[in-house]
């Protein structure tokens, strides 16, 4: 058993709600808890599942969104397979006299320049056309291919989101006080490459099985020994704008079913998100009380350990009530952070993220 664990070494990210800073507190919490196999119930970056991967746990790493579900393989399911040089050449290789792609006809002034849409479609096109040794290999260096990307996009874009079609935020020249438009400007190639290299010293075999799986929360059946959430947060208001992670990341998502993209755009939106799923409202105001509720019951046999911060609906007191209908033993932690973007950032009382261990 570790007694600790450093995030220096896990894999970066500018994911909204990643839990990677506070990974040192939560293995503390959770390092002495009996189990084996663990449910990373809505897994996000993978930072979470990663920690259990290195504490040498059988892992699912479970996420509704399909570019999750991608990053879970590349990084959790992936036990040794690497991005070669070769492997670089081959989707950095650019092809001039293709026609141009999806992105470059459909996002122009959204969200990248024209040359870097040009890329986009190239690069993703050669994803979709690597080969590995076998079936499962090709498969694997897709997803690594797919991660590295996803990154370079997000670290390119101001506020690190596709909620907004803002562009100009980029290419105006005017004082900011805000973001880093030097970052912003770095080569996707560069950037791209960073990312593949950071990605291959990140994986490790755990001579565990881990999966990665796409799938509603609701719809997986209950074997493990515990199961991790971390839903999406709702605000006292009702609005989760934030939390909503297709309204987010949306271009994440269409670049990993490329071919479909076009069908799934709600063209009435100003910045091209995709259309409501079926699942959006599993999360929301109006329901979320029944939703956890549903959860708590479904994986009782389980371990829980609920991920939260203060201030949201439910309320930390009401979550532990709902949680005590299935568990005798409840515990609360709780930690000071530091919010990107929150005028509250100072006051420890308001800024608190929050684990409920139910036992």
């Amino acid at each position: 058993m570790l007694n600790s664990i450093k995030i220096e070494k896990f894999p970066t990210t500018r994911y909204q709600g990643s839990k990677r800073k506070i990974l040192p507190w939560l293995y503390d919490n959770l390092k002495d808890l009996d189990f084996e196999t663990v449910l990373d119930a809505c897994g996000g970056t993978a930072s979470v599942s990663y920690m259990f991967k290195i504490m040498n746990k059988h892992v699912t790493y479970n996420d509704i969104l399909k570019f999750n579900w991608i990053i879970g393989k590349a990084l959790i399911e992936n036990q040794g397979i690497k991005i070669t040089n070769n492997d670089l050449d081959f989707i950095l290789k650019f092809d001039s006299s293709r026609k141009k792609g999806f992105i470059e006809k459909t996002f122009k002034d959204y969200y990248y320049t024209d040359k870097e849409n040009k890329w986009l479609d190239n690069t993703i096109n050669n994803i979709n056309l690597i080969q590995g040794k076998n079936e499962y290999e090709t498969d694997i260096k897709k997803a690594m291919c797919f991660y590295a990307l996803y990154q370079a996009s997000l670290r390119k874009r101001p506020f690190n989101l596709f909620h907004r079609k803002n562009l100009y935020i980029r290419t105006n020249d005017v004082k900011r006080n805000f973001g880093n438009k030097t970052t912003w400007e770095k080569d996707f190639t560069n950037e791209f490459k960073f990312f593949i290299n950071e990605l291959n010293e990140a994986i490790f075999d755990s001579e565990v099985e881990c999966t990665s799986l796409n799938q509603s929360i609701f719809d997986i059946e209950n074997s493990y020994d515990l199961v991790y959430f971390d839903v999406p947060y709702i605000t006292k208001n009702g609005s989760n704008e934030t939390s909503n992670y297709l309204k987010c990341y949306h271009f994440l998502e269409g670049i990993t079913d490329y071919e479909n993209w076009n069908d799934k755009i709600d063209y009435s939106t100003k910045n091209l998100r995709f259309k409501k799923p079926a699942t959006d409202n599993e999360f929301s105001k109006s329901n979320i009380f029944q939703s956890m509720d549903t959860l708590f019951e479904k994986f009782q046999d389980s371990i829980l350990v609920f991920s939260y911060k203060i201030g949201g609906v439910p309320s930390i007191d009401e979550i532990e009530s709902l949680m005590k209908k299935y568990k005798k033993n409840v515990e609360i932690k709780s930690k000071h952070y530091v919010y990107a973007l929150n005028k509250q950032n100072g006051n420890a009382a308001y800024n608190r993220e929050v684990i409920i261990i139910g036992k």
